[in-house]
């Protein structure tokens, strides 16, 4: 099965071709094995470095000028553009651009380029649907009913939690050179033990989830107010740090741990010791405010007040996930979303896991998969299009808020 995939949820573009082969039933396990034939992605993190974070409007106006060229080469990549004139009707013309009526230009390109090409022998498209930011969002899901029209193919709607769930349980396997010249990347996402539970964390999110099949997300734990990654930008701003914050903070950290750095008094671990699997970070937030305040900020002290909230999130975070894994009995862990590339984080999951349960498999991304990028919504997209769990195009939304699981 190929499939094409979108991810506009935020500030990265992106646009991927994925091949993938089931080792057995989607209803019976996750063995799977995918070939990554092109792969583009754009980062606007440049363009929102200057206002301190990412405009959604700004992101929108990115998205729909950059997602056709993608998409473009991505499906070049892949060999998989046919070129022949096409003869496309009067109706298809009027459909399309009622469907990007709100993207300035993107109707007239697609349009044109349509008239080209005969459609790529793809399956099916992948297109981020929530959660994220929304005008953002609208973006690739009216793309992706652009091209569902223009090419007769069915749409999976993937909620863009579960692409970083399976992100973190892929493995890359080896890359090769294609005959075009272009490299491809084999994947694997092997069987996984359940129950699985995942630890979600990014700028927006910070939750456990636990799947006791597979396909299936129960939520356990929530933030009840500010997510981890968001904690750990308004600390940066705090410290005078550039966007994106929350980097920035680790290197702080990191540093202050190589030169024995550390601050007399320690922050607090909020809602640790309560017997539940929520989180909470407003409060280790203001209590950096508070310490900072008045405070002259030498080099030396902002790399020690940048450990003490690092190490604060990863004592909450793994206190937390250690309460899910014993209600639960999980077998195997994933850490997902941006901040699951944190060095410290990733370092205190796995000395404290092997510590306390070592028969369990730590599941966490490769850095190119850390970040929000189509290879994982074509991971995702495919379990659901293997079981023909496919979207009405006049029903698919963009969705901001959507959920992965109740609660």
């Amino acid at each position: 099965m190929k499939l094409l995939a979108i991810e506009t949820s935020c500030d990265e573009t992106a646009v991927c071709i994925l091949e993938a082969n089931l080792e057995n039933s989607a209803t019976e396990g996750s063995a799977a094995s995918f070939t990554v034939l092109g792969n583009k992605l754009l980062s606007q993190i440049d363009i929102h470095r200057e206002y301190g974070g990412v405009y959604p409007m700004v992101a929108k106006r990115e998205h729909a000028k950059h997602l056709l060229s993608l998409t473009y080469k991505a499906l070049n990549d892949a060999s998989l553009l046919d070129e022949e004139v096409q003869t496309l009707s009067p109706k298809m013309y009027m459909d399309v651009a009622d469907l990007l009526v709100r993207e300035e230009g993107m109707a007239t390109e697609l349009l044109t380029l349509a008239e080209t090409l005969n459609p790529p022998d793809i399956d099916a498209i992948a297109v981020t649907a929530g959660p994220g930011l929304e005008p953002a969002l609208w973006v690739g899901v009216n793309f992706a009913k652009a091209l569902a029209l223009l090419w007769n193919k069915p749409i999976v709607s993937v909620n863009h939690m579960e692409g970083h769930i399976c992100a973190a349980l892929a493995k890359i396997e080896s890359s090769f050179t294609q005959e075009n010249g272009t490299t491809a990347q084999e994947l694997s996402i092997p069987k996984i033990e359940l129950p699985l539970l995942s630890l979600l964390i990014s700028g927006g999110h910070t939750e456990l989830v636990v799947s006791r099949a597979w396909g299936e997300f129960e939520l356990i734990g929530a933030t009840r107010d500010d997510a981890v990654g968001e904690a750990f930008d308004k600390v940066a701003r705090m410290l005078g740090l550039p966007y994106p914050g929350g980097p920035e903070v680790s290197k702080l950290a990191e540093l202050a741990r190589e030169l024995g750095l550390s601050e007399e008094s320690p922050l607090p671990r909020p809602m640790i010791h309560e017997q539940h699997c929520d989180f909470s970070f407003s409060g280790l937030k203001t209590s950096v405010l508070y310490r900072v305040k008045d405070l002259e900020l030498t080099e030396e002290k902002k790399q020690s007040i940048a450990r003490e909230f690092e190490d604060a999130a990863a004592d909450v975070l793994y206190a937390k996930t250690k309460r899910a894994i014993e209600e639960t009995g999980a077998m195997t862990v994933a850490l997902g979303g941006g901040v699951s590339a944190n060095t410290h984080i990733k370092r205190v999951f796995a000395k404290r896991l092997a510590e306390d349960f070592p028969d369990i498999t730590l599941a966490i991304p490769a850095p190119i998969l850390t970040t929000d990028n189509a290879i994982m919504i074509g991971l995702a997209g495919f379990y659901h299009a293997e079981r023909s769990d496919f979207t009405d195009p006049d029903v698919l939304r963009a969705d901001g808020n959507r959920k992965l699981a109740p609660k």
